[in-house]
């Protein structure tokens, strides 16, 4: 072994790898090479390879295929997954999207915060949906990038709504349609359940086993799902009209002009007046106090794609399945950043 001072190229090969020692410290040391991974056993060109194997496998199928143990595919999968994080580049969004999601029972939230533009998630963390977990969000994007976001997607939870107004106050904050209407799906459960209640006998037969069918959208059931849907309406009269209420609501989002929705809304609640749909009124309540976030959607500058955020919520859930949960939140928070960058 030579003896070579710190930093020096040039190095002694012995079995496979490079080694100096230091003629400063006298210390042995390892030369970090470029094309190694994180794992000197390795080279990066493997890590990548299993790297793009875990986008479409669990650890353990990609563990067992190539003979490796569990922890070593997991920690080169890291390793290309930072990688792409790196190509990726640091982002300055000017539309973003803000979601938290469950990581494990108990209401055990973490935050997620997509580039709406570019359509991928750029951040996630927090210790819970608090506003000042939020506010971590604004601190690691930087004042300078933070005022430059110009529209803010996010559900009606207060916290958000507050941290963005403090460190962001020029975005203009829009509430996702498909949390609005979750929560018009829940009233309309709550009067099918108070009607279930209310009814004894064969009365219920009509109902019984029927929630999801009532809740789907029509062109998403089976030719059997309408047939049952159509029977369940036509069987009873407050489901029928709590049903149409529902359906008619998603027209208050294609209004161009906010005193035309304005004009809208007005008309639909007047149309609940007499009957007797309690969960109904509260739904309308809640838009009332909400009206700005959901009134902004009749700006032509605040239109995103809402089929982007959807998805991502779907792929998270699929993350989290497929793992059956992961343990380690620094491997969640990777997979969920990487999940929509192409591969290396």
């Amino acid at each position: 072994m030579r003896d070579l001072p710190c930093g020096d190229a040039r190095v002694y090969l012995e079995l496979e790898i490079r080694r100096v020692r230091c003629r400063r410290c006298g210390a042995v040391k390892r030369e970090r090479l470029d094309f190694l991974a994180d794992n000197p056993f390795y080279t990066k060109r493997f890590a990548y390879y299993v790297g793009r194997r875990c986008r479409s496998a669990t650890i353990k199928d990609v563990a067992e295929e190539l003979h490796l143990d569990w922890h070593t595919v997991k920690e080169l999968d890291k390793q290309y997954m930072r990688a792409q994080l790196a190509r990726a580049g640091t982002p300055g969004p000017r539309r973003i999207g803000i979601d938290e999601i469950s990581i494990r029972k108990r209401h055990t939230y973490r935050i997620v915060v997509s580039d709406l533009d570019r359509q991928r998630p750029i951040w996630f963390g927090g210790d819970d949906r608090s506003e000042a977990s939020m506010a971590q969000f604004y601190t690691w994007l930087g004042q300078k990038k933070s005022q430059r976001i110009k529209l803010a997607l996010m559900d009606m939870w207060k916290a958000f709504r507050n941290a963005t107004r403090t460190h962001a106050p020029q975005a203009a904050i829009l509430f996702d349609k498909f949390h609005v209407m979750r929560h018009l799906g829940e009233a309309l459960d709550k009067v099918r359940k108070a009607e279930y209640a209310r009814l004894s006998g064969k009365d219920r037969r009509f109902i019984k086993g029927q929630k999801y069918t009532l809740l789907s959208n029509r062109e998403n059931l089976t030719l059997e799902g309408r047939q049952a849907l159509k029977t369940l309406l036509a069987a009873n009269k407050r489901l029928n009209t709590a049903y149409l209420l529902k359906e008619s609501f998603g027209q208050l989002w294609d209004y161009q002009s906010e005193g035309w929705a304005r004009r809208f809304f007005d008309n639909w609640r007047i149309a609940l007046k007499w009957q007797r749909l309690k969960p109904y009124e509260e739904f309308a309540e809640m838009i009332e106090r909400h009206w700005d976030g959901i009134a902004a959607y009749c700006n032509p500058d605040n239109k995103v794609s809402l089929g982007f955020v959807e998805g991502l919520n779907n792929k998270i859930r699929v993350i989290q399945r497929r793992a059956y949960g992961l343990r380690d939140e620094e491997y969640l928070r990777l997979k969920i950043l990487t999940c929509v960058l192409p591969p290396l």
